[in-house]
């Protein structure tokens, strides 16, 4: 894999000079493979939100740089490069809010309208990102403030879909639904990556739903990296995780009381299907200490 994005040094300071200063982003050096699913994580307060407004220049760095396929985003007059907020798509939380057009065909175009598209190139993306994020073309001239919860979110998923950005990041896209709603947007969400082969930046709170879909986890805790690695490396160290004022997998937490109890069983397990594994090997060596 390449590296599409990278932050080096990168930091943020809010309220800089004043008595509400706060650093939000420390020096933060992170690279982002392209194709790859990143799925970023940390309590509220940790710089997850933050960094990733500085990835399509929505924020400037205090200090630090942003590159997107090795070339700042920043040019010298202090000014972002247009094309980066086209290549690098960001869907906030509760995208629902910022619907406005009358048809959620004219919603989705509008990020497609501001690339200087022909009307016939805006039309085909529209119907592209409306069966990616699976709604119906019939559905096209219906206004998106008569439709479900789910339905508006992916709606406004598909308007930033729409403009075909290199890569996507989705700040807690499940936030406010129903288990089934969530398994939605996260099915989508991995549909998205497998026909697209778009680099994908995921913000959660949940370990749970995004350790299945992640190939990496960046785990920020106090506006710094605290882990960035594969999900089985990053439960490895479930102390640290757990003292950070974050949650692990259920099936983690039962092999960690497996591990207590005398078991010698792996900790690093998320899913089921690992800890199966896991409990086989377990019984193969004899089990308990």
């Amino acid at each position: 894999m390449s590296t599409i994005l990278e932050t080096r040094g990168l930091t943020h300071v809010y309220g800089a000079g004043t008595p509400f200063e706060r650093v939000a982003l420390d020096h933060v050096d992170l690279k982002i493979e392209k194709g790859e699913i990143l799925g970023v994580i940390g309590h509220t307060g940790s710089g997850k939100s933050t960094l990733i407004q500085h990835l399509n220049g929505l924020l400037k760095p205090s200090a630090g740089e942003v590159l997107l396929d090795g070339q700042s985003i920043w040019n010298e007059k202090g000014k972002c490069a247009r094309e980066t907020r086209f290549r690098v798509g960001l869907v906030f939380q509760y995208p629902e809010y910022q619907l406005f057009e009358e048809t959620i065909a004219k919603d989705i175009a509008y990020g497609p309208s501001n690339m200087g598209l022909s009307q016939g190139e805006i039309d085909e993306r529209v119907r592209e990102s409306m069966r990616a994020v699976g709604l119906a073309d019939e559905m096209a001239e219906q206004s998106p403030f008569a439709l479900s919860g789910g339905q508006k979110r992916r709606v406004a998923i598909a308007g930033v879909i729409a403009m075909r950005p290199d890569v996507l990041v989705l700040d807690e896209p499940t936030a406010g639904l129903d288990p089934a709603g969530r398994d939605e947007i996260l099915g989508l969400v991995r549909r998205y990556h497998e026909q697209s082969g778009a680099t994908v930046l995921i913000v959660s709170h949940s370990m749970e739903d995004i350790a299945r879909l992640a190939d990496r986890l960046l785990v920020m805790d106090h506006a710094k990296v605290l882990f960035c690695d594969t999900p089985r490396e990053v439960f490895s160290h479930a102390d640290e995780i757990i003292a950070a004022g974050l949650d692990i997998p259920m099936i983690t937490k039962v092999m960690l009381e497996l591990k207590q109890r005398g078991y010698e069983v792996d900790t690093s397990v998320f899913t089921v299907e690992q800890a199966m594994n896991a409990l086989r090997a377990c019984k193969a060596k004899g089990g308990a200490r």
